[in-house]
This record gives C-alpha cells, structure tokens and sequence, in this order.
C-alpha cells in the first residue's frame, strides 16, 4: 500500500497538481510555448521538425497558475493544434490534421429556397478549405458541423447563381437563403444529379432523382405531365404498353413496387385505368426511384421504391399555378397562412371528356378528380408540424349496363423535432384507403373491394461526426384487407349476397443505416432492416388433405383441391408470422475527381402480394396478404457499377449490372380462377424469379443542347418447378420469360433552347414486345376448333416503339412577376405506330379461318395546352 501510495504522489506531482505560469503573445512560434513547458515541469513537447513551421499561437494565452491537464484543455479550445499527453510527452499535430479528426464546434444550418419561395431538394452546401459539404433536404434544409473561426461557404444548385457567404462562426448559427436564376439555366434537364459529390462520392447507386420542372419538358399522349410516365425514360424501367398502368423495374411486377406519397403507401397508381398517373405534376415537389443499393428505412417490397414528395407551399407570398389541356384542367394555390410561420399548399385535377361525350349524346362517360394538400407549421426552430393528403377518385359508365368508382385516399401528420445540434426525428400516423366498386345492371349486382391501412412512424438522423451517421427507426403499418363483397341489387338478380373473408395483419419493423467515410477514396453504407408479418382473425382458414392444389396425373393439370374442413381463428387470434433480417450495404470507391466505381447489396421481404394474369394491374385487381399458403417473397440483389463525369460535368457516364433473385414468386396455374376466388391459394404455386442486365445512362447536362440517352439489355424470368418429380410444374419445370421481360429497352431524349421564347423537346422509345403465349395448333371438336397453346411466354408481341416532339411557346420570357404563361404543343406518336396493346386469336365468322386481331391503343395523337403562373 505504501508504495502505491507513494506512485500516485509522484503521477501527481508530474501533471494533475503542477501549476504553472504561461504567457504567450499571440503570432509566437510553438517554441515559445515548448520553453515554457518543459522548464516548468517535467513534460516535453513532441512534433515533427519539418511542422514547427505550422505550429504558430493564433491567440495570446495568459495563465498564472494552472495545471498541465488544464493546460492542455485550453489550448486544445483556443489553439487550430492537437495537444495530446502521451506518458511525459505533450504531442503536437497541425490544425488541419485536427480538423479532420475532432468533432466540429458550432453547428450551421438553414433552409435554401429558389427565386419563387419554393425549398430547393439537392441544393449543395460546401466549405472548400476543409473539404466538407452537404446538400439539402426535401424541405430545402441542411445542417452541417464546423469548427470555431471564419470559413468561406458556397451555396449552388444546378441552372441558379452560386452563392458565397462569409460565416464567422462562434455559436450555432441558422440562414435563409434564396438563389435566383443564373445564365446557365437547365431546365431541359430530365435526369441531373445536383452536384458531383453526390453523383461520384456518395454509395447510392441505382437511384435516379427527377424533378417537376424536368418531367414537365417530356412530351408524353393527351398533353397532361406524368410523372410516373417519366420515369420509362430511365434505364431499367418499362411498363405493359401505352394506355396500361404501373411500371416494371428490372422485370419486377408493378406489385412489387413500393410508391410513397409523402412517405405514406399508394395503392393504386393511375386514372382512367392507366392513361394518367395520380400524380399531379404541380403539386409534386420531387421523385426519386430506387432500383437497387435500397436504403433500409425503406422495405415491404423486392422490386424498386418510388418515393415523392409534395410541395410545401410559400411561406411569403401567395401564388397561383394552373394548366388548361384538352380533356384536363389543374389548378394549384399556395401561401402564408403566418409569414415564415405556417404555409399551404392546394392543388386539383379534372377532366371533362365526358362533357364532350354528351354533348355528342354519347351516354357513356368516363371522368377523374384528384386533390392534394399540404400544411406546414413551425413552432420553433427545434420543432414543426406538417400534415399531408390526397384524395382521387375515377368514374366511368358504359351506358346503362356497366358503372365503377375507384381511387385512393391518403392522410399523415408529422412532428419533426431536432434534439440539440446532432439528431434529428420525424415521428409520423398515417392512414392510405384503395377502393373499388363495379356496378353491373345486366347482372342486377354490384362488387365492392379494397384495402385499408393505419400506420406510425419514428425515424432518427443522427450525426456522429463528420465521417459518421445514423439513420434509425420503427415503424408499423395495420391492413384491413376486402377481397370482395357480392350485392344484389334488386330481388330479380340471380346471384344471391356473398362476401369473401376480410384479411388483418400487422407489419412492424426496425431499421438501422450507417453512412460512414473510410479515408479519401472510400465511403460506405451499410444496415440492417428487421421486418415481421403477423396474419389475425377473424377468418375461416380451409384445411386440405395435402395440398391446396392437386395434380391430376391423368389429364396432366392442376386442379383445384377440396378443402377437408375449416379453422376459425377469433378476431385477434394469430393465423400465421413471418420475420426476416434484411442486411443492406452499399459502397463507393473514389478513382479520381472524374470517376468512381460502386457496389450494393440489398435484401428484401414482400408480405403483400396482386395475383393477376394480365400484364398491367387494373383497378379490379386485390391485394393479397401473405399467410398460411403463400409465403412471402424474398430478394437478393447485386449490383456493380461505374460513374464518370465528364468536361466538369457537362457529360455524365453511368453503367451498373444488376442480377436479382426472388424466392416465393407465387404464379397461377393454367386455367386459373382469379376472379372472386374466397380460396385463392387453390391455384397458386410457389416458384423463383431472377433478373439480370446491364444499364447504361449517358447525359449531356448542359448547353442549348441538352439530353440523354439510356439503354438497358436484360433478361427475366421465371420457375415453378414440380412439387414431386411426377409433376411437370409450369412450363415443365423449366425457366420461362416473366411477363415483365424487355430484353432491349432504349429511350432517347433531347431538348434544344432555341430562344427564350421557344424550346423544342423529343422523344425516342424502343422496347421488345412483351412476352405473351400464343396457340401452335388447334384441333376440332364437334366441328369447333379448340386452339392448343405453346408453354407459357414463349412468343413475344411485336417490336414497340414511338416518337414524340413537342414545342413550348413563353410569350413573355423575360416577365418574372405578375401573369405568366406558356404553350405547349406537342405529337405523341409522330409517325402514327400501331403499338400492339394485345393479340387475340379468333375465328372469322364470314370466312370461318382463323386469324389474329392486333388491339393498339394510340396512333398519331396531338394536343395543345396553356399553362399559367401569377
């Protein structure tokens, strides 16, 4: 003990209880400050000869009687050095070593809007002396960490004035800031990520972000802006063909596609069974698509994540924004509801074809309506509110024998609350709500269906250090499935009142995200995404001796089975669970200033699922929840890729291949009863799916000139292998093309500034048909002739592809207040292409030979509308 005691005496004497006088002017060497040290204790300052040259007191320092651990405290706060005590050496490193390895000081943060009030998604914030930077949010925010002392900060956005500000920092400071216009305006741009850093640096890869005004330059049928419409000039996209609904990412159904609305669930995506999307393009703020290298907040589907975002509305002046086009109008207002306090946002859509329709004494009509809203509230800098809502609703009637209404509705609240200078939450409720009601008179019934979901939320930024952050959260989501109820109408009909078992389930998840910089060359993200799935009653689950389905050796088909008998699960009874851990990781490695090479990996779990036999969802189609027979689905995907800019980004290069592999890809048997089936898993099988290709993306991003073109070569396909060697599974257990196969998919865009007053835009899609399977025989029977198909899409439809041009008049370029507007003039489908939507075979009846009858949608089609700003 007594020797013990007699080393803390002396650990004492050499630091903890030494006091010491040092008086220093400010300019000194750090020899000064080394003299006075080490002659007044028994420490010696440590640095490498070669650096006393920038080791300089950059303040006077006067202390009468202090320690060395005090010391050593103070000058690591007032002195751009790293003081560190190792044994009886003081070590001494240059201020810009610590600057890369201590924790920043001072937080500066702020929100940047454009020359019209609206928050700028992207906008890039850097300080070049300590080669740091950030970009903002979809609210136009940012917020980034940096020392104590004076720094030289740039704000810029792609097409505005670059901004530099001067920031002596000494506490936490918030701007507001506003960029105007500049003369590289690049508004033809469809496809531009804001600046390098996020381009070459970053590991997201597989994602393309697109913007309202960008979208609004593609020429698209009926003159109306899309943005889901859009997104088939992106690499690795396609859809079902032109009138159909949905899109398809690396051959995946558009069932597995995730759509968020403000981050709440969209059920369904189109108007007019597919001509429009639900998407009003003046309400729309912004659109990212992610493909692969998915971050794990998101989850719930294997194929890609759509996720928008709606405007916020001005917070200073009141606006006005509206378009009139053929068959459509729009309007939007936005504004104040408090001065830099509280804003809006409202927007609606009509169409009024069937207006046309009767004034023709057409008595068939088809319509659509949509609303979106938007509400923000600042409470104070730490906290605000935000509401968010859609409401869209589609009617059609053919005449008196066929009538159906169908849309979405959609609601969230939000507090976003920052807890002191380095986290960040978002704790949200929402509720999403699909239906659809069909209305046959012939049949004296009507068909009622949908899917009801409740939802919370609570999401954490959570900046560690300059090289580290955090995103994590919870979240869960409740379903209230209908599959269908069947009502008389009156007491002639023939078919008597029926109603398919209601489905419940709960989805709860947690995620984890890691966002980490590894050196100069090497940033990563990796996480991890822990989801389950909970099936409850009330319900009637059927019971069957073996299977849900039968193979009849005899006749070589699938059959439906008889149930044996039923279980009745109580109403919050457990069914059926499901859990899956989800890993994600992504990276990218830093070539040079020019170029970089990335990788991703990602799992997913789909618990929700659309059993269909046609290639594009339509409105009748029903969701169907994972469960005792259907398993959920579950993705691995892979992809490698490389990037360059070129000529300081005027050309930008991206190339990835991707390979995906499904297991559970649930798909029909032949001759399946999809329709109001109460037992669905009776013709279902479960089965694999993969993908692979190659994307190419090549852009011009500035000039008068500017464009882009993609193309993707891929393949998907599928197995559904006998469950037994005697069964031959589908297609004999072999591989087949998806539904969803594009081998060739190419789009090529450009957009030329011939004045300010006028600005032409084109259009350029190539895709292969669609597979599809087509009779090889047929055989008579009774004298009729029964046709005999080949194995499931062996055949494709013809080639697809059209051109588009379009022409933009502003009359008055140069107004930037008060009554704006301009023309759009444009040609879907220049040269009149007969795009087949389907082929049908048939008998005809005056020759009695068979033949094929193509069904397009579109040919040449022109249209003009006026849109307007004040």
């Amino acid at each position: 003990m007594k020797h013990i005691f007699i080393c803390f005496l002396f650990i004492h004497s050499l630091g903890f209880s030494a006091q010491m006088a040092i008086n220093i002017e400010k300019g000194s060497n750090i020899n000064t400050l080394k003299k006075q040290i080490e002659q007044q204790t028994n420490y010696k300052l440590a640095y490498a000869e070669e650096m006393s040259s920038k080791l300089n007191v950059t303040t006077e320092i006067n202390y009468d009687n202090i320690s060395v651990t005090d010391l050593i405290e103070k000058l690591n706060t007032k002195l751009p050095h790293d003081f560190k005590i190792l044994g009886n050496n003081i070590t001494v490193k240059p201020g810009e070593l610590k600057s890369q390895n201590l924790q920043a000081n001072y937080t500066l943060s702020g929100t940047v809007f454009d020359e019209e009030n609206t928050p700028l998604l992207g906008a890039s914030i850097t300080i070049p002396k300590l080669q740091k930077g950030t970009t903002t949010d979809a609210n136009g925010e940012f917020s980034i960490q940096l020392p104590q002392g004076k720094h030289e900060v740039n704000i810029s956005f792609l097409g505005y004035n670059k901004i530099t500000e001067i920031v002596n920092l000494n506490k936490d400071i918030k701007w507001t800031l506003q960029m105007e216009p500049g003369g590289e305006t690049l508004e033809e741009v469809v496809i531009e990520q804001t600046n390098k850093a996020v381009n070459i640096k970053k590991p997201q890869m597989s994602m393309n972000s697109l913007s309202m005004n960008e979208i609004k330059q593609i020429p698209v049928a009926l003159g109306e802006p899309d943005p889901l419409k859009s997104l088939l000039t992106l690499p690795g996209v396609t859809n079902a063909g032109e009138g159909s609904s949905g899109f398809n990412v690396r051959g995946g159904a558009a069932d597995q596609n995730l759509i968020l609305l403000d981050n709440v669930p969209i059920y369904s995506d189109s108007h007019l069974f597919g001509f429009f999307s639900v998407f009003n393009a003046d309400a729309v703020n912004s659109l990212d698509l992610y493909k692969g290298g998915i971050p794990s907040k998101y989850g719930g589907r294997v194929s890609s994540v759509l996720d928008i975002t709606q405007n916020n509305g001005d917070y200073k002046d009141f606006k006005f924004e509206g378009g009139i086009g053929l068959i459509s109008s729009k309007l939007k207002v936005e504004g104040p509801l408090k001065e830099d306090k509280a804003s809006f946002m409202l927007a609606g859509r009509t169409s009024y074809a069937h207006l046309f329709l009767q004034l023709a004494d057409n008595e068939n009509s088809a319509q659509f309506y949509d609303l979106n809203a938007k509400l923000n509230y600042k409470l104070n800098e730490n906290n605000s509110l935000h509401f968010s809502g859609y409401f869209g609703n589609d009617v059609f009637d053919i005449s008196d024998s066929f009538s159906s209404t169908y849309g979405n509705t959609m609601g969230k609240l939000n507090w976003k609350h920052r807890f002191g200078k380095n986290i960040n939450t978002d704790l949200s409720i929402f509720y999403s709500d699909y239906q659809f009601q069909l209305n046959l008179n012939t049949l004296s019934f009507s068909w009622d269906s949908g899917i009801e979901s409740y939802g919370l939320k609570y999401a954490w930024q959570h900046y560690i250090s300059d090289d580290i952050q955090l995103n994590y959260g919870v979240d869960a989501t409740y379903y209230d499935f209908n599959p269908g109820i069947l009502i008389p109408n009156n007491s002639e009909s023939t078919l008597n009142y029926r109603e398919l078992d209601r489905k419940y389930a709960l989805e709860p998840s947690a995620f984890l995200d890691v966002n980490q910089k590894i050196g100069d060359q090497l940033e990563v993200r990796y996480g991890l995404r822990y989801s389950a799935f909970y099936r409850y009653g009330p319900q009637n689950v059927s019971i069957y001796e073996n299977s849900p389905v039968d193979y009849n050796a005899d006749y070589n088909i699938y059959q439906e089975a008889t149930p044996v008998g039923t279980q009745f699960y109580d109403s919050g009874e457990l069914i059926s669970d499901f859990n899956n851990f989800e890993p994600r990781a992504a990276l990218s490695f830093i070539l040079n200033e020019e170029s970089s090479l990335k990788a991703s990996y990602n799992r997913m779990a789909q618990y929700l699922h659309i059993v269909s036999n046609s290639q594009s969802p339509t409105p009748v189609n029903i969701w169907t929840p994972s469960g005792p027979f259907i398993e959920p689905q579950i993705l691995d995907q892979y992809a490698l890729g490389y990037f360059r800019n070129f000529d300081n980004n005027t050309y930008s290069l991206e190339t990835e291949a991707f390979y995906k592999d499904i297991d559970n890809r649930i798909d029909y048997v032949d001759g399946a009863n999809l329709i109001a089936n109460n037992d669905i898993e009776q013709v279902l099988l479960n089965g694999q799916a993969r993908a692979y290709g190659l994307e190419v993306l090549f852009r011009k991003n500035k000039g008068d000139l500017s464009g882009w073109i993609s193309y993707t070569l891929s393949r998907a396909e599928q197995r559904t292998a006998g469950r037994t060697p005697q069964e031959p599974g589908i297609a004999n257990g072999n591989w087949y093309l998806s539904p969803y196969d594009k081998l060739h998919n190419l789009s090529v865009t450009g957009n030329y500034e011939y004045s300010k007053k006028w600005s032409f835009s084109a259009n350029f899609a190539l895709q292969s048909g669609q597979p599809v399977t087509y009779p090889n025989g047929y055989y008579e029977i009774g004298g009729i002739p029964v046709p005999n198909y080949s194995l499931r899409n062996e055949n494709r439809l013809p080639l697809y592809h059209h051109l588009d041009i379009a022409a933009t008049l502003t009359p008055k370029p140069k107004k930037k207040k008060g009554w704006q507007s301009n023309w759009v003039f444009s040609i879907y489908n220049l040269y009149n292409r007969r795009n087949a939507a389907s082929i049908r075979f048939t008998t005809n009846d005056d020759t009695g030979i068979n033949e094929a009858r193509r069904l397009s949608i579109f040919g040449i089609l022109p249209s003009v509308s006026y849109n307007f700003k004040f």
